[in-house]
């Protein structure tokens, strides 16, 4: 196999980051409910296990995965759960429909709070580039979700440097001045548990590795280069700990801070491809369990098809949810949502996963 060792051990880690900004972390509101609320401490203890957690359980999945050939998640499942691989299913499909019908909202209201356009316009190029990137399959989405991966580091970076040089000069005693709440360990918990639904999506990463050794080594560098952004963020926003606590849009309050146009400009660009990166890899993986099917028929799925269900996913989610008012049913039942990935995904995939995989690896390539 000559896939190169970016292909083979990094390239999982920025998709498992693609995939969790835009759903997530990425205006900074995800990291107050998680982690700030725990206290500046708490949280970025949290943060460490949240890593720590992703990095073992993407080692373990990843090698099953290989050593299976499963590369997508109701193979993965069937290998995992036997026949209740059909649990994680119904509740990939409830998260879809949440996180599909958020970031389409979202990215229409980015246009709409920043360039004064109707938010329609928003959330259809939201579609139009998820579909897009459907029509042209997987090769160019892990090219595209790597790229936008390497510019929302750098454009991360440049925002947490400035804000850190205009605003953090109390940062350490932010940091380790404050208590840690006792919630700190379980909020990571629950960060993990429902995050972690989004690591069988990009399985299909898997196909690049040729031995076992790649597949620990993509494992350990999954956590940290999904949650690096999110660290730094975090240290930024310790920075002015009070403020943000009480902002609806953390991300929002620091630039009214910074008052820097061109990086506003710029964050809001990246901020916007994000949701784009989330909802390819959520649809993405919704086409490549259709294929499946069309493979063990012996036929192969058409490239307009993958376009068309992407379309008709989309605007299911982004219209029908919000009018029948799925959203807010979905996301009153967020937190049972959690504990049903800890309990159909998370413990079987530390027990009886890590078992095959160290224990009784037969069938390894």
């Amino acid at each position: 196999m000559n896939d190169t060792f970016f292909k083979r051990v990094l390239l999982p880690g920025f998709i498992l980051q693609s995939v969790l900004i835009g759903g997530g972390y990425a205006t900074g509101r995800e990291l107050v409910e998680f982690f700030l609320s725990s206290g500046p401490l708490g949280g970025l203890l949290g943060i460490l296990v949240a890593t720590a957690a992703f990095s073992l359980i993407s080692m373990i999945s990843f090698e099953l995965a290989r050593m299976t050939q499963s590369y997508t998640y109701r193979s993965f499942f069937k290998q995992l759960l036997g026949k209740g691989w059909f649990a994680y299913e119904l509740a990939y499909f409830a998260l879809g429909i949440l996180v599909l019908a958020v970031i389409g909202s979202a990215a229409g209201q980015v246009v709409t709070d920043h360039l004064g356009i109707d938010s329609n316009v928003g959330t259809i190029g939201l579609m139009v580039a998820v579909c897009v990137l459907m029509a042209w399959g997987s090769k160019l989405i892990e090219k595209v979700l790597v790229g936008w991966s390497f510019l929302l580091y750098a454009t991360y970076g440049v925002f947490v440097y400035l804000y850190l040089d205009n605003h953090g000069g109390q940062l350490g005693d932010q940091l380790f001045g404050g208590s840690v709440e006792s919630s700190w360990f379980v909020n990571a918990i629950k960060y993990v548990g429902y995050n972690v639904a989004a690591l069988p999506l990009i399985l299909f990463c898997v196909r690049h590795m040729s031995s076992r050794q790649d597949a620990l080594l993509a494992g350990v560098f999954a956590g940290p280069l999904a949650m690096i952004p999110a660290l730094v963020f975090y240290l930024a926003m310790v920075a002015s700990s009070d403020q943000i606590l009480a902002a609806a849009v953390p991300s929002d309050f620091m630039m009214q801070q910074l008052n820097s146009p061109w990086l506003q400009a710029i964050f809001y660009v990246v901020l916007f491809g994000t949701f784009v990166e989330t909802g390819t890899a959520f649809v993405h993986a919704m086409n490549e369990r259709i294929s499946e099917v069309f493979v063990e028929n012996k036929k192969s799925m058409p490239t307009g098809l993958r376009a068309a269900l992407a379309a008709v996913v989309l605007t299911a989610s982004v219209y029908l949810a919000g009018s029948v008012g799925l959203v807010g049913l979905i996301g009153g039942g967020y937190g049972t949502l959690t504990w049903v990935f800890v309990v159909v995904f998370i413990v079987p995939v530390l027990s009886w996963g890590a078992y095959r995989t160290f224990f009784k690896p037969e069938g390894v390539a």
